[in-house]
């Protein structure tokens, strides 16, 4: 995206910026603000509706790769292991 330039300007008793067209993030959203040097950067917070999206996605993902079943020559089983007894611990 091209840059583009805005003037700041007073709203009640804080410093703003109006976002140009195609910059912006959506009316309501909530936007983390973090200075790197000179540099201000806005980063979308996620909201509950896309969190629960990622986690439906993520699911079904791991549901898919569930079903493809065991890799051949993948982990193997181990012997099993009893731990000598600690006292103390």
């Amino acid at each position: 995206m091209p840059s583009t330039t805005a003037r700041t300007f007073k709203s009640g008793n804080s410093e703003a910026v109006r976002l140009p067209k195609g910059y912006g993030f959506g009316p309501g959203t909530e936007v983390r603000i973090e200075r790197e040097g000179g540099r201000v950067v806005l980063t979308p917070i996620d909201s509950e509706a896309a969190l629960s999206e990622k986690r439906r996605r993520f699911d079904a993902m791991i549901a898919r790769m569930v079903a493809l079943g065991p890799v051949p020559g993948g982990a193997q089983q181990r012997d099993e292991f009893e731990a000598p007894d600690r006292p103390g611990l």
